[in-house]
């Protein structure tokens, strides 16, 4: 896979897959994106809801690792347990993942490493807030608990590129895989995805967009 880093601009590091012609985060800036639409509009709003005792992620699109970065960074500000399932078919090089920038302590530098570093296929505790299931595998092939997960990060490529991944089929897949009141959470607003999970039985809102996107969309499994 032929991948660049490219600065976003709020300074944070993403990549462009050169094949899809396509960034793996907003140009206006990773971070920024990161930030407000899984921490703020998914944790955030967890918290404020009563959070259960330990949070149950599952993320669609490990990628360069920001969004369980930001997930560990946010377990440990609030002394809460997260569980977090990630998939990713296509792993980035250990070249790639040691130069991108999101660390600015040695500390942080260390825990985005240790992200990276720890194995495929089995769970490893990062420490006592956080524990990690990296899953080397497609949404389709993947073998994922039903009624398990608290928060879902759907942050794979945008439907123009990667369509097979937002089709009905693994949105079903994925919403068989919330509780109930678990909350789905994408930068994705489009149409088509907003009817798709309406009828699989979600309450779905069109929340204002991070920098650079009007809209996201935010659903709650009733």
């Amino acid at each position: 896979m032929a991948i660049n880093i490219i600065v976003t601009e709020d300074g944070s590091h993403s990549l462009l897959n050169l094949e899809m012609n396509e960034t793996y985060h907003s140009r206006h800036g990773a971070m920024l994106e990161s930030n407000y639409v899984f921490i703020e509009k998914g944790l955030d709003y967890l918290f404020l809801k009563k959070l259960p005792k330990v949070v149950s992620i599952l993320e669609i699109g490990f990628g360069t690792g920001l969004n369980a970065w930001l997930s560990w960074q946010w377990a440990e500000k609030l002394s809460s347990r997260v569980m977090y399932h990630t998939l990713e078919a296509f792993p980035i090089s250990e070249e790639i993942w040691k130069l991108l920038n999101y660390g600015t302590t040695d500390s942080e530098v260390s825990k985005f490493r240790q992200l990276h570093s720890a194995p495929w296929q089995q769970w490893q505790q990062m420490d006592a807030c956080f524990s990690l299931f990296k899953d080397n595998n497609t949404l389709q092939l993947a073998d994922i608990p039903t009624n398990h997960f608290d928060l879902i990060y759907f942050d794979a490529f945008a439907p123009n590129k990667q369509p097979e991944m937002w089709e009905l089929p693994m949105l079903e897949k994925i919403v068989s895989a919330m509780k109930a009141h678990a909350v789905f959470v994408t930068y994705c607003a489009k149409g088509q995805l907003k009817r798709d999970l309406k009828s699989l039985g979600l309450t779905v809102e069109s929340l204002p967009g991070p920098p650079g996107k009007r809209e996201m969309v935010r659903a709650i499994k009733i």
